[in-house]
């Protein structure tokens, strides 16, 4: 789980009793704040390890930074909306293990489809850009206004989703989800895999299926999306045989009983396989295996219903992320890890080998990763000091180093964001976004009105650019 505490850089056992005096001279709410601002959790669990005294307000001190990024930690094991309760639940360890979860996973406030980009605003309202397709009818969420198919810059739209306020979106190349703040969930788009018919829905529809029940986190993917409610269940919907993990087909969503049982806390659609992590760190996958994007070491199978990743036992994963065939898997040490088809260097292990089972990327040593993304044929990496690295398939810009035609095989840092903290990425088919602690939302890849940027729409964005209309949020008539 959490590495072991040990104490901070610069300490010596003759200077700890001074330096513990210093520090406990000083007034609690302040050396909270300050244990506060640690890189990340297990930074947190370190410093704690300065003096006994040093535990409680470690713990503050997770309070504190879980208020920041805007998700919440367990006060008691038995009022954790994690359940069944990790065993060190409660314990510093326990809510760094828990931290570390939520942290990899923080609610998506933007989400880069292939055509279209979603976003929320400051007031909790749906935003999108992009091109309507003859593949991704309706997937804006416009409504049927004026005959519109393109939207060049992010604009409001009409919906008010129940006059709740969003709270988290997901976007694919034909259809878009959002949950609301009372974790009801709203979609549009294509609509073989979204309600109780088959009808498009030019604007955003509550999905009734999930009346009655919280959910917490949603994936939309090709021909199928998944979601995660309170208890840990996930579901899926949608209409190709093995991609639901259930068996069979249906458009309606419905839980997955072969996880029951499992705690489910992050979950990823891929082009036609599928990944979730449970609350003890174990990955489970099903789909489409070609090529060795399920993680069980074969080069073609099916797996009709979720199987654990064997090959990942004794890593405690945090997060997972699905390309269109390869995936990517966080723990919580920092480390990634990938498999499946290694073209263009996708898997970021310097080569263009597949792996049939997943391997570190070992050119992410010495940098603690605490989010993951997967593009079509690309990833990024975001670290504790909020830099972001990418590789794999470099035409169009999509890796966002300033150059054309160039795949990157290992991770890169991009350059673009030296100075600034990036707090979240959304990798698409060929544009990725990204926003940055500033609150200012960054866009790069392939041209189109997906990136937002207006008349700059039919040129490659070969690095990140600052959407520059995001402050005005223009609202459809």
């Amino acid at each position: 789980m959490c590495e072991p505490p040990r104490p901070v850089s610069g300490a010596s056992p003759s200077a700890t009793p001074l330096t513990q005096s210093l520090l406990l001279a000083l007034p609690t709410e302040l050396l909270a704040r300050i244990i506060s601002l640690c890189s990340s959790p297990v930074e947190i669990v370190r410093a704690s390890a300065i003096s006994r005294h040093f535990h409680e307000l470690a713990k503050e001190a997770m309070s504190l930074r879980a208020e920041e990024l805007d998700y919440e930690l367990p006060t008691h094991p038995e009022e954790s909306t994690l359940k069944p309760t990790h065993p060190e639940e409660g314990t510093l360890k326990g809510l760094c293990f828990v931290a570390l979860l939520r942290e990899a996973n923080l609610k998506a406030t933007l989400a880069a489809g292939e055509w279209h980009s979603l976003f929320i605003d400051g007031e909790g309202r749906l935003c999108s850009c992009g091109t309507e397709t003859d593949a991704g009818p309706m997937i804006l969420g416009y409504g049927e206004v004026r005959g519109v198919e393109e939207l060049m810059t992010p604009t409001r739209l009409p919906s008010t989703l129940g006059g709740e306020h969003a709270v988290a979106v997901s976007a694919s190349a034909f259809n878009s989800c959002a949950i609301t703040s009372s974790g009801a969930v709203w979609s549009w788009g294509e609509g073989f895999a979204r309600h109780e018919n088959s009808e498009n829905q030019s604007q955003p529809k509550r999905i009734e299926a999930f009346v009655g029940q919280r959910v917490l986190a949603v994936s939309a993917g090709y021909q199928c999306n998944l979601a995660i409610t309170a208890d840990g269940a996930v579901w899926s919907w949608g209409c190709v045989l093995g991609h639901l993990g259930r068996g069979g087909a249906g458009s309606a969503p419905n839980k997955i009983e072969a996880l029951s049982g499992q705690y489910v806390v992050s979950v990823a659609v891929g082009g036609a396989h599928r990944l979730a992590v449970t609350i003890d760190g174990g990955v489970w996958s099903w789909g489409h295996g070609g090529d060795g994007r399920l993680g069980h070491g074969c080069r073609q199978c099916i797996q009709h219903r979720p199987k654990r990743i064997e090959a990942l036992a004794g890593q405690h994963v945090v997060d997972v992320a699905a390309g269109r065939n390869f995936s990517l898997a966080l723990t919580t040490d920092g480390s990634v890890w990938s498999w499946g088809v290694g073209l263009f260097g996708r898997l970021g292990h310097g080569s263009l080998q597949d792996q049939l089972l997943p391997k570190k990327i070992e050119a992410l040593a010495g940098q603690r990763v605490v989010a993951v993304s997967a593009g079509s044929e690309f990833a990024f990496a975001r670290t504790a000091d909020g830099a972001l690295w990418s590789w794999g398939f470099g035409d169009f810009g999509c890796v966002g180093h300033g150059v054309d035609e160039q795949h990157e095989p290992e991770p890169k840092k991009i350059e673009a964001f030296a100075g600034r903290r990036v707090v979240a990425v959304s990798a698409g088919a060929y544009h990725s976004l990204a926003r940055t602690s500033d609150g200012v939302v960054w866009s790069w890849g392939r041209a189109g009105a997906s990136l937002g940027h207006g008349e700059d729409e039919f040129h490659d964005q070969l690095s990140p650019k600052r959407i520059e209309v995001w402050s005005r949020q223009p609202t459809i008539a």
